[in-house]
């Protein structure tokens, strides 16, 4: 009992980072229709960059709490490096998605190349004590990390705010607007060239705060942007392609289904996932909460 219960909240942590990228990927389709395949390099940019920001204070003697902040602050600012990148993806707005894939991946490519010039490519670690430092809880007989649950209580926070924000504020409302009918909303005088501007970056800003959190239980390489783009993929087909509670719904199924295979058939563990992915494309095909297009 013990056991599974640990691993049931490895996978909660497992989907709250999980969640940070698919929201960030949903995000920009949503209101830029762009399948952004550089989330996973943003993930990892946001590893890198917390190892890094990590390794400068740690040696200063920082309680662990200053260092977490230290670590969300570098990881969150490593996201502004899609401001640029948004302009160089506005020729590809109104034309056919391959163009936008080829690009895209295309960054993809081009970011692992950065990570190997800046970091090399030996996977880069932050040093195990700040993970314990936060120490341990004892639940049900089980010691669970309590970094664990700062990580899915933060998850939980963002996606409420995130939430807020759409919905309750006025910049919010412009947001769906433009996600709505961009031409109406430049009729009314909204500049839309300043929301996909500020829309790309929140998203980017997301999946580079999910590598931030999980950079101090986990090693930054240069496999992880391949890896977390297809089951960022995952959770958008299992959610359905532009819906925020989409990413949260298919973001937990992911981690379940990975930690359900942990359990009872580790070799299935890759398996499982992709045969909730066909299930949802034969059954459903605008995903669990997604709306149907035609």
């Amino acid at each position: 009992m013990a056991t599974h219960l640990n691993l049931l909240l490895g996978g909660l942590f497992y989907s709250a980072t999980l969640f940070l990228v698919a929201c960030g990927l949903q995000l920009i389709f949503g209101v830029q229709k762009i399948v952004n395949l550089t989330c996973g390099s943003f993930y990892a940019l946001g590893a890198y960059f917390g190892i890094t920001v990590a390794g400068l204070v740690l040696p200063l003697g920082w309680p662990p709490q200053l260092v977490l902040l230290a670590l969300v602050v570098g990881g969150a600012a490593a996201g502004l490096v899609a401001i640029p990148l948004e302009r160089l993806l506005r020729p590809v707005y109104r034309r056919d998605p391959s163009y936008q894939l080829l690009l895209t991946f295309g960054l993809l490519l081009m970011f692992q190349d950065v990570f190997r010039f800046f970091w090399g490519a030996t996977p880069q670690t932050i040093d195990g004590s700040l993970y314990a430092a936060f120490g341990f809880v004892d639940l049900q007989g089980s010691l669970v990390a309590v970094y664990n649950l700062i990580v899915i209580a933060a998850s939980a926070f963002i996606a409420i705010a995130l939430w807020a924000f759409l919905q309750r504020t006025r910049l919010g409302r412009i947001v769906r607007a433009t996600a709505e009918n961009r031409q109406m909303t430049e009729a009314m005088g909204v500049n839309t060239s300043r929301i996909f501007t500020a829309v790309f970056a929140i998203g980017c800003m997301l999946g580079t705060l999910g590598g931030a959190l999980v950079a101090p239980t986990t090693a930054a390489s240069l496999e992880m942007s391949a890896e977390l783009v297809v089951a960022a993929f995952a959770v958008v087909v299992i959610g359905g392609l532009g819906s925020m509670f989409g990413a949260l719904a298919g973001a937990v199924i992911v981690g379940l289904m990975k930690i359900a295979s942990l359990i009872f058939y580790p070799e299935a563990e890759v398996l499982a996932i992709y045969l909730v992915v066909l299930a949802v494309l034969l059954f459903k095909p605008e995903g669990l909460l997604g709306r149907k297009t035609v």
